[in-house]
């Protein structure tokens, strides 16, 4: 098939708009639409310093590597990249390296802190408490983390990679178990006192054509798979998506769609926070939920 724009031979179809596009042109309609959500939800203003969670996987590399394509002359702006290393055998060792090499490669600020440093225990040694699911861990805990060294270090904003279809799954999670609460601090310019705010450049962007756009543009990304990817509760949700997906193509654009009409009218927050009566960290409660899963209480 060729390009839509070009007699060039196309390397992807968009089913759910009925595009092929060759690679410079596939290239170009993801930057658009990451450029266009910058520009839509105000992500990235002149003058800051933007935290990018940086794991090595294949949705954090393709981000910091478009942002530093976008605001690489920006002199008024910084990227700095951090990376979380959770302590999972055989598995984050690889991952930080493409990490390390990526940022090497474009010049930029890395910093690395492990769950040992954070909270003196690795991902493994919790996890063979088998007290909680070490997704369950893994998430609280690296939030926490990440939220911490952005703001140790003045980051303004701090960059994560959640992709389209991260965000369809986690709208209709919340949907399902009526958590309006969390929709809320979905909503994008959210700001909570202690917490830096979060901005999800690639939240227009499908997951496989985040993978495409890291091929074609020949960025170091791991393949491996987290050996505790199959205890995440959302595998099931994420079926659901894609089968749904699969039959109505452009499912997962109409759940962002939706839920981005609906949030301005389901604003202010109603949760306070606070700070955590161990650890002094944000909270919406008095003990935060890293304390209770590390055991503090």
């Amino acid at each position: 098939m060729k390009c839509q724009r070009c007699s060039k031979t196309a390397v992807v179809f968009q089913k759910y708009s009925n595009a092929h596009f060759c690679k410079p042109h596939f290239i170009e309609d993801v930057e658009r639409k990451i450029k266009r959500d910058i520009r839509k939800f105000g992500m990235i203003k002149k003058g800051e310093r933007i935290a990018i969670a940086l794991s090595g996987g294949k949705d954090s590399t393709a981000l910091l590597y478009v942002l530093h394509k976008i605001f690489q002359n920006r002199r008024d702006l910084e990227l700095l990249a951090v990376t979380i290393d959770e302590g999972i055998h055989g598995y984050r060792e690889h991952t930080l390296e493409h990490a390390k090499k990526l940022t090497r490669e474009l010049g930029i600020s890395h910093t690395i802190v492990s769950f040992k440093e954070g909270f003196g225990i690795t991902l493994d040694e919790l996890a063979a408490k088998k007290e909680h699911a070490a997704c369950t861990l893994c998430g609280v805990l690296r939030k926490n983390l990440l939220n911490r060294v952005a703001r140790e270090l003045g980051a303004d904003k701090l960059a994560t990679g959640h992709n389209l279809d991260d965000e369809a799954q986690t709208i209709l999670m919340n949907y399902l178990r009526g958590d309006t609460d969390r929709l809320k601090r979905m909503s994008p310019g959210i700001t909570q006192p202690g917490l830096v705010m979060r901005i999800k450049p690639l939240r227009s962007i499908p997951e496989k054509e985040v993978a495409l756009y890291g091929f074609l543009n020949n960025l170091p990304v791991s393949t491996d798979e987290c050996p505790y990817a199959g205890e995440a509760l959302r595998n099931e949700i994420r079926e659901i998506v894609n089968n749904y997906e699969v039959r109505h193509p452009g499912t997962k654009y109409s759940l962002l769609g939706g839920f981005d009409e609906i949030s301005p009218m389901m604003q202010p927050l109603t949760t306070q926070i606070v700070r955590c009566e161990i650890c002094g960290e944000p909270s919406s409660v008095a003990v935060c939920k890293t304390c209770r899963l590390l055991g503090r209480i």
